[in-house]
């Protein structure tokens, strides 16, 4: 009966779950609010389907190369040899990596084909993510924060073409384009943010196994520094985006991001100088987890007030 629980923890069930409230958000508050046509559900449920098995096998190759980093920063928490055999973890990264991609080409078919291609090297990049690129200096960091992105860019170009999506004089899809930049910009940045927190969360067992992160590399005052000026920058983004949305009298959106996201964020802010301990770092990587949460459900109120 381990073996179930084990399971869901080695793909980070939670993180499936957000994946499909962010797609979900996007689909329905976003693209719903500026395509008004009824169109059938097929397509985003396959793409939520492979952004979700994708993932997953992500996390699971991740967990198999991390398997002695993880028994000195999460020794509670490895499943992998303990629970599931290493086998089995490679034939589940196996599995879920090709259904993902093949639930990829059922939602977009092949004149579509750059998706496929996408997510073809979205599983690429989690398998050098594993294996090398998170052991260097903020390359990890950039790749996690690009799939990211992804999630939520993937289901605006499955909806408008590569070449239509920079040149459409179409007012909708301007309007789309921009939001769908706008919250994949979002993701990003948290995601560097978070990225940059954990590294130095992890530097116990990252040390001891050669990885070259930022605050192994260059100290933990300059990873904060670093993480500073990130969260400046998604700070001064957001006010400029309340000054912009003033104009449209979205009170309830101000309040809302005024209150979810820019005063948590600017907690965040202050907090993480002060962090000392693996454990106040911790807490500030489940803080960015809630301002992200929020910063997606922010969605909600396209679909109110478009």
């Amino acid at each position: 009966m381990r073996l179930i629980p084990a399971f869901f923890r080695l793909i980070r069930w939670q993180n499936g779950l957000f994946i499909i409230l962010t797609q979900l958000l996007f689909y329905f508050c976003i693209y719903k609010s500026v395509n008004k046509t009824n169109e059938s559900l097929h397509q985003i449920t396959w793409l939520i389907i492979a952004s979700v098995f994708i993932a997953s096998a992500g996390y699971i190759i991740n967990d198999y190369f991390d398997l002695n980093i993880d028994r000195i920063n999460k020794p509670d928490k490895n499943v992998v040899d303990s629970v599931i055999s290493r086998r089995w973890v490679i034939l589940w990264h196996l599995l879920l990596s090709i259904s993902g991609i093949l639930a990829t080409a059922i939602a977009v078919s092949f004149h579509k084909w750059y998706l496929i291609l996408a997510n073809v090297v979205c599983v690429i990049l989690l398998w050098l993510y594993s294996t090398s690129f998170k052991r260097k200096l903020l390359i990890g960091n950039i790749v996690i924060a690009l799939l990211t992105a992804w999630t939520i860019l993937i289901l605006f170009f499955a909806k408008v073409s590569f070449l239509a999506a920079f040149n459409s004089p179409d007012i909708e899809t301007i309007k789309f384009f921009r939001v769908a930049f706008l919250y994949a910009g979002f993701a990003f940045i948290i995601t560097i943010i978070r990225e940059a927190i954990k590294d130095v969360e992890d530097m116990a067992g990252d040390r001891r196994y050669g990885c070259k992160t930022l605050p192994i590399v260059a100290g933990v005052t300059a990873t904060k520094i670093y993480t500073a000026v990130w969260i400046v920058v998604l700070l001064s983004a957001l006010v400029v985006l309340q000054l912009y949305i003033l104009q449209f009298q979205w009170w309830w959106a101000i309040l809302y991001l005024t209150l979810g996201v820019i005063i948590p964020l600017v907690y965040l802010f202050l907090q993480h100088y002060k962090a000392k301990s693996s454990q106040d770092f911790a807490r500030l990587s489940s803080l960015t987890k809630w301002i992200t949460l929020a910063g997606i459900l922010s969605m909600v109120f396209f679909r109110i007030y478009l």
